[in-house]
């Protein structure tokens, strides 16, 4: 039995995991830039929809709507400010790292002013249930309505990169920059859209981190941008959609932990993070990065 609650857990879990790291999966995919700041993003979702709930009465959920203006904004001054001058570096990649590093601090300095380093929580009945009942045994509703949720995500995002024009023309910027530059795609509005899309995935999972973490506090984003990391390297750097894949197989490893050697479980995202750049740095679905 708890060997069967670990692994239907890990699933519910992994496939949130997939959709908190898919929208870092699409900035590196097009920009070639690890986002830093993504988990920080991710805590300022969660300090929103904390403020929805406590402050306003609303629906928490609501978080993840209210973020797309803003994101979209955020993304777009974000890559027209700097990205110009990380092309002109002779190293773009490092100075990227250190670029959005010094964000991640700054928005954690900012909601520790604003919110104080307290931490914040909302319980789970917030969300209008408390467990629901899968094969006998009872899971958190919140774990229930995250991969829910993560379904539809995944398959705007497919619909996105394989069924319209803007997503060609991505799938061309991850392919090669230049070629599809060659062609007339105006690479640098793809490339604000897509950092602004990600930055709105990533406070959208904020609305649920704060269940599934059981709360939020400013310093949170480090851990939250490494468990992000680490879903995308297992499904393989560039491919959003292997973000699914990464993130159940972490899921599952982690609760897997949890049931068997909890003192241990801290260190899971850090030990696969390790093996999968020693046994296979592409990832599992590697061979699709870059799909044009």
């Amino acid at each position: 039995m708890l060997l069967e609650f670990a692994l239907i857990g890990g699933v519910l879990t992994g496939m949130y995991y997939g959709f908190l790291a898919v929208g870092l999966n699409l900035v590196f995919g097009v920009l070639r830039f690890v986002n830093l700041a993504h988990g920080s993003v991710v805590v300022l979702g969660s300090y929103l929809t904390w403020e929805l709930s406590n402050t306003w009465h609303l629906n928490p959920l609501l978080a993840g709507l209210i973020a797309f203006p803003p994101s979209l904004v955020l993304g777009a001054v974000i890559f027209y400010a700097v990205t110009p001058r990380l092309s002109r570096s002779a190293d773009p990649e490092m100075l990227s790292l250190i670029l959005f590093f010094g964000i991640a601090q700054a928005i954690e300095a900012i909601t520790t002013i604003v919110f104080t380093s307290n931490r914040r929580a909302l319980p789970g009945s917030t969300l209008g249930a408390s467990s629901v009942s899968i094969l006998g045994q009872r899971y958190p509703f919140y774990w229930v309505l995250g991969a829910a949720i993560a379904v539809p995500v995944f398959g705007a995002i497919y619909i996105y990169l394989y069924r319209t024009r803007l997503g060609l023309a991505t799938r061309a910027v991850m392919s090669s920059p230049d070629d599809a530059a060659s062609v007339g795609i105006d690479v640098k509005r793809v490339s604000a859209i897509c950092l602004g899309v990600g930055l709105f995935l990533a406070a959208s999972a904020g609305s649920l981190s704060i269940f599934i973490r059981g709360g939020t506090d400013p310093a949170q984003g480090i851990a939250v941008t490494t468990f992000a990391f680490t879903v995308i390297v297992i499904g393989g750097l560039g491919n959003p959609i292997s973000s699914i894949a990464g993130g159940v197989v972490l899921g599952c490893a982690y609760n897997l932990a949890q049931a068997y050697a909890p003192s241990w479980s801290g260190v899971i995202p850090y030990g696969l993070l390790l093996a999968v750049m020693l046994i296979r740095p592409s990832g599992l679905f590697g061979s699709q990065v870059r799909v044009a």
